[in-house]
């Protein structure tokens, strides 16, 4: 029977296996082909994303700025952290989907936001959006639509175009 020894200074696993490993998951996130389909199932996404994270940081296009939202979030009884990741998520990761950053983890955020949607506010208003205007709430086919670019996107990748193919074919990271 062996035994591993190691002095109080040495470290049992290898620093270098550790940045190798980190650059393998690294590379597994990034990963990209030149497809032109992801590249518009991202923009797509990340562009209608964009418009509820303006409404919900700045209040443009009719939302409540993040104080409202923040309000709002807390009247479904969110926590606070978990509604403060909402609205960055919508944000600044709806920018990172357009330009194509981290798009796995931008888009896996976004359909959990959406997920989210669906289970506390959408559910209860059936499957279709309103268009009438009564009765009152919208359903969560959009929200389905935008999951199922979501999953797809953290399977593809963000494709042609995108930040996470640039840099990984410049040997980053």
């Amino acid at each position: 029977m062996s035994q591993l020894s190691t002095t109080p200074d040495q470290s049992t696993f290898p620093v270098r296996a550790r940045r190798s490993n980190l650059r393998r998951h690294a590379l597994a996130l990034l990963a990209t082909d030149d497809s032109v389909a992801p590249a518009i199932l991202r923009v797509g996404l990340g562009g209608v994303i964009l418009g509820h994270g303006l409404q919900k940081v700045f209040g443009w296009f009719g939302g409540y700025g993040i104080e409202g939202t923040m309000g709002f979030f807390a009247s479904l009884g969110m926590p606070t952290l978990l509604g403060a990741l909402v609205i960055v998520s919508d944000f600044l990761g709806s920018v990172a989907l357009i330009v194509g950053l981290a798009t796995r983890f931008s888009a896996a955020a976004a359909g959990a936001v959406m997920l989210g949607a669906v289970a506390l506010v959408h559910y209860s208003n059936g499957f279709f959006m309103n268009w009438s205007g009564a009765p009152h709430g919208e359903g969560y086919e959009f929200h389905l639509l935008a999951i199922a670019m979501a999953v797809s996107l953290v399977v593809t990748g963000g494709g042609r175009a995108s930040l996470d193919r640039f840099v990984t074919s410049r040997g980053w990271p």
